[in-house]
């Protein structure tokens, strides 16, 4: 039996590489679906905490993990478990390196599916990389390590759209972008996701699937650099940018409201963008200029945020050396756990650089995922607040009180205007 009839039985074995989080979530609602689902993470601690049923993914609690277990879900770090796979997905990590992609994790995975890909089984690429991947990529390794050929195995993309912490759109009822290397592909890969999702949309081919990614995080990327650029004009021009993009959003149609911070974060708006100039500075010889501009702007917010906070500071006569800083927010976003590419870090590295004594208050994010992390965490406190010299609102959690912080705080820098409304001695973004 082929994977699309296993799919519509539901008796195919999934196995899910990358148990992060994109991967987990799709794990899970795999799970839930009615599969025999595998989920491999090359981590060892990652799946001891897993099989545990300890989640370190904010979206999936440890409540749902420990009943996909009870209903079969397995995780592992042996790849010899991905043996008997119908379909697999790949959810793995695609960073930059030194400003090119790498795509050495996409590279394993082929090479460890190979060895088990048999006619009539499904591989499906989720990772964020540049069109042309999963046909002149990861099809290529599949092919040289199996000896078949796609037509007698099912290749697919279907890029992620996993928004951390968003409590309206999740997994299920956000539309799955579907797509195959052929026709017959397409079908499967349509037929698995149909049976996790409410509704799929089949576009014509793995590189225009590749481009929907890139395309929606190349469009938020641009807009932010534009209303932090503006942002910082707006300041030296004497003009609240605050108000007017509240104004602006009054308009209903042909506008979307974007807000400016201290940089962006997490994993795709500092990388997928550049995935995307880089494949048309190979291949076409040309510069993305929309997106070499924004990469700009958004990569100095923290230089921008360390200047003013400088300042802020000189104007209380103090020095930043020696100074007590605490920065609200770790995450790269309000209400998640993530603070992969922070641009939280990246303040908190300049001014340590410039002797600050530097401290972290994030209530989403424990001290045992902080482990590589060179400054303390401190709960929310009205003695922390007071304890500083300059606090710095990097992060609008919903648990961070507004009232609180311009109350107790001796100096404030909102880079959110969170405190909107309130009385305060400090300045906004």
């Amino acid at each position: 039996m082929n994977a699309k009839a296993l799919i519509d039985e539901r008796v195919a074995k999934i196995v899910v590489i990358g148990q992060g989080y994109v991967g987990l979530p799709v794990a899970m609602r795999a799970v839930a679906a009615g599969f025999d689902v595998v989920g491999y993470d090359a981590s060892s601690e990652r799946v001891k905490s897993l099989q545990a049923g300890m989640s370190y993914v904010g979206d999936i609690s440890d409540e749902e993990l420990t009943a996909a277990l009870t209903r079969g879900y397995r995780a592992t770090a042996d790849p010899t478990d991905l043996d008997g796979f119908d379909v697999a997905v790949i959810s793995v990590p695609t960073p930059l390196r030194d400003g090119m992609p790498d795509l050495s994790y996409i590279e394993q995975s082929g090479h460890e599916l190979a060895r088990y890909l048999r006619p009539g089984c499904c591989v499906i690429l989720e990772s964020t990389t540049y069109p042309g991947t999963t046909t002149e990529l990861l099809g290529p390794i599949l092919e040289a390590g199996s000896g078949l050929k796609v037509g007698e195995f099912y290749l697919g993309y279907s890029p992620e759209r996993i928004d951390p912490g968003n409590a309206t759109y999740n997994l299920v009822n956000t539309p799955k972008v579907v797509s195959g290397a052929d026709a017959a592909s397409l079908e499967v890969v349509d037929a698995f996701f149909s049976a996790l999702v409410d509704r799929t949309v089949p576009v014509g081919s793995c590189a225009e699937a590749e481009l929907v990614k890139l395309l929606e995080n190349t469009f938020r990327h641009v807009n932010i650099a534009l209303v932090n650029e503006l942002a910082m004009f707006a300041r030296d021009l004497g003009v609240d940018v605050w108000r007017a993009i509240d104004a602006a959003a009054t308009k209903p149609f042909g506008y979307m409201k974007f807000t400016p911070g201290p940089g962006v974060g997490g994993h795709c708006l500092p990388i997928d963008p550049s995935y995307l100039a880089w494949r048309v500075k190979q291949h076409l010889g040309h510069t993305f200029r929309f997106v070499e501009l924004a990469n700009d702007v958004n990569e100095h917010m923290p230089d921008y945020v360390h200047m003013r906070a400088t300042a802020m500071l000189n104007n209380e006569r103090k020095a930043v050396n020696g100074s007590r800083v605490l920065l609200l927010g770790l995450a790269y976003k309000k209400g998640t756990s993530d603070w992969r590419e922070s641009p939280s870090v990246a303040v908190a590295s300049r001014l340590a650089a410039s002797g600050a004594e530097v401290r972290f208050c994030d209530p989403y994010i424990p001290e045992v995922n902080t482990q590589h992390l060179e400054y303390p965490l401190v709960d929310f406190t009205v003695d922390a607040l007071r304890a500083s010299d300059l606090v710095i609102v990097l992060v609008d959690h919903p648990e961070f009180d507004p009232r609180v912080i311009a109350e107790h705080s001796p100096l404030v820098f909102d880079t959110k205007n969170l405190l909107r409304g309130h009385e305060y001695r400090g300045e906004v973004l």
